[in-house]
Formats: C-alpha cells, structure tokens, sequence
C-alpha cells in the first residue's frame, strides 16, 4: 500500500479531511486536475465575492454627490476588476497550496480514476491506498434548450471568463448564483432580466425575504418574471412562455449545480460529490466530521445571499410552520447604525415556540455575520429569557436581535 487514504478533488471537501488526516499522521495522496481550492475558490464563493466587492464600490462613487463629493467617472476599465478578481484567488490558493504541502500531502496535479475501492490511476501509474475518498465536486447544471455554448448561452463559470460587461444580461434562476450576478451586473449599469420558475425571487428562503428582495428589485430597475421560463431561442432573442420577448446581449443560466459522483461501491463520498447541501462550508464540515469525529448539526447550515442588503438564514421558514410557532420580525430602520450606513432596507425575523428561536431570516447589511449569533442561540438551545441577559453594543446591526426578542410576548 502506498498511502493510507488517497482523495479525488481538492476543493473544500477533499483538503479538508485531507489535511486533518495529514495531522494525525495518516499518509495521503490528494489528487486535483486543475487547482486546489475546488469551485468555491476558484470559479465560486471568492471570484464571486471580488466582482462584488468592485461592482458595490463602482455603486458609492457613482452616488458620492449624496455626501457631498462631486466626482466626474472619465473611464472605467473592466480588465482591472478582472485582474483584481485573478490576484485575490491567486493569493488565496497560494496560502492553502502551502498549508496542504506543510501537511505533508502529496499532491497530484492529474485526472484521477478510480481502477477498484484501493487503486487509483493518474498519468499513467497506479497508487495503492487503503482508502478513497470521493470529493470530485460539482458542476453547473444544464438544461435542455439552454446548452452552454461559452458565448451567448453561459454557464457560471463561463461568465468569470467574460473581458468585458454586456449591455444587457437575462439570468435564469433566482438563487444564490443568480442572484449575486444580478446585483453585480445591476451595480455596474448592466440591463438585468431574470427569469425564475417558481412563485417567488428565491424559492428557498422565507416567503418574506423573496418579497422583500422582489421590492429592492422594483426600486433598483431589475426586471423579474416569475412563474416563467424559456419557451425558445431564436438567434438571441428569447421568447418565455408568459409571451414576453426579450433580446439579450448574454444568457446566463443560474439554475443550480449538479454533483460529480463516480458510481462505485466501498469509497467514501465528501462534499458536492454526496448531493446533500451544495454549500463549501457545509462541505467543510462534513469532511472534519469524517476526519476528526467532530460532529455538526446538518440542519443547522446556514444560507447566505451576498450584495447589498446580505441575505442569511437558518433553520424553519414561515412557509414551514403552523400557528404554534410565532412570528416576529424587526425592521432595520429601527436600527440606528442602519440610517449611519445609508442601509436601511432589511428586517430580522425569527420564528419562536416556547421561549426558543426554530428560524432566522436576515435582510441587512452584515446578515452574513448577525445570522452566527442566532444560529449559536438555536443550536446550543439557549432560551430567549437566557439571550435577554447578553448586552449588546449600540450602535450596531446585532443589537437588533435584542430589540426582536423583547418585542416578543410570552
């Protein structure tokens, strides 16, 4: 046996449990045909969040003259975003590079194939191991009628290799990915459509974070068409069923990921690659469970939307619940930090049942880190009696979550 554990796909997953089984002196071989860091890194949650980051700023400067700055924009350069994007993912993947080699992992940079549960096949040679690990990820999801073609019809991964901004842009699929390229391409003064299948913006979320998001989109000039989808294609124009004609400079199909999952018994399956929660932190999670035995409360994932406002939340929706559970909600007008911020626009909710919180929903500015605080409370199931007694500071977004649970009557 060459090494004890051999892993495909170094994304979340794959280093994860690779680099806790390094520490505990176990051999392993890791094998990743592009680059560690997998999608998230690389074509996800940080090339994402760096467009955002720029389209945001782009955003303040366009409107300084509300804090009296006068500013004349003479040229805007797109390439320097995109190189800004490449630089924060090469430093990224450079620190986790080295933190895998530190390990002690070896590393192959190579399509791996799995020849039977202890034999791998990469360039040509075999590696003996005692143990496979599956975290081959994922894959955008395709679906007929809208084939990527790298061009017109893209794929989220294809849009990060886009050199210019389009004109105009229609996104199907409201989720995370559709979403965020809405408000990065809305930010930048692209024309934005976006086309979702269900009822409302967002489908997964809590009913009132989908109509609060459809209200921004109103204001923001984002046009939306539920209940919809393409009917066909004809050059670029696309005709949706409802009988709207729309006429796109890009398509840019948002509907979700698809794991890549090699079908063989006696190997164990991390990550996007086990179908479950398509979310890096979750995949993260779930190999330290697998490595180190610690374990996580699966239901307790919490979800996050990025942009302005954040969207986060965790655990049950109203859609979700019956009259026993109550529902309270804040407005983050309430909150003083938000008229600092000039970021009013949002609430906190929480669903509660005999003095503890069973769901958070965040519209805000820093959702992303106020859901933590409740997704501690729920899981550790401390009581609101118990929250009442923290202090929280003033002025901030968190001290939100003490107003909404002394607005609730026991």
């Amino acid at each position: 046996m060459d090494f004890e554990y051999g892993i495909i796909g170094g994304g979340p997953a794959g280093y994860t449990a690779g680099i806790n089984l390094a520490s505990q002196g176990h051999s392993v071989v890791l094998f990743e045909k592009e680059y560690l860091g997998g999608t998230c890194m690389n074509k996800g949650c940080i090339p994402t969040k760096s467009f955002l980051h720029c389209a945001e700023e782009y955003a303040r400067i366009k409107n300084a003259s509300e804090i009296g700055l006068e500013v004349e924009i003479k040229k805007f350069d797109f390439s320097k975003v995109i190189e800004k994007k490449n630089k924060t993912v090469e430093k990224i993947r450079k620190a986790l590079e080295l933190s895998v080699k530190n390990s002690g992992i070896k590393v192959v940079y190579s399509n791996a194939c799995i020849k039977d549960k202890n034999t791998i096949l990469a360039d040509a040679q075999s590696y003996s191991v005692g143990k496979i690990i599956a975290a081959c990820g994922s894959k955008p999801k395709e679906i007929k009628g809208l084939e990527f073609d790298g061009k017109f019809i893209l794929s989220s991964d294809d849009v990060l290799e886009l050199d210019h901004l389009p004109k105009s842009a229609l996104i199907i699929g409201s989720g995370a990915i559709g979403t965020e390229w809405a408000r990065i391409y809305s930010s930048f003064g692209v024309e934005i459509t976006v086309v979702e299948l269900a009822e409302h913006l967002i489908p997964s979320a809590d009913i009132e974070v989908s109509k609060r998001i459809e209200r921004i989109y109103k204001q923001k000039g984002i046009k939306f068409y539920l209940n919809d989808c393409v009917e066909k294609i004809e050059g670029k124009t696309v005709f949706l069923k409802s009988g709207v004609v729309i006429n796109p400079e890009i398509i840019l199909v948002a509907t979700g990921r698809t794991p890549v999952c090699p079908a063989l018994e006696g190997i164990d399956i991390l990550g996007d690659s086990a179908g479950e929660i398509l979310l890096a932190h979750y995949a993260i999670h779930q190999a330290k469970e697998y490595s180190t035995g610690i374990p996580f409360k699966k239901d307790f994932t919490p979800s996050v939307i990025y942009g302005e406002p954040e969207i986060a939340w965790v655990g049950l929706r109203e859609q979700d619940v019956d009259e026993s559970y109550t529902k309270t909600m804040l407005p983050i007008t309430a909150l003083g930090k938000s008229w600092c911020d000039d970021a009013t626009d949002g609430f906190i909710k929480i669903i509660t049942k005999d003095d503890f919180i069973y769901g958070a929903h965040i519209v805000s500015k820093e959702a992303s880190a106020l859901i933590h605080t409740l997704l501690l409370v729920m899981q550790q199931k401390i009581s609101l009696e118990k929250l009442k007694e923290i202090c929280f500071a003033h002025p901030t977004y968190s001290e939100g979550i003490f107003d909404i649970i002394c607005r609730i009557k026991n």
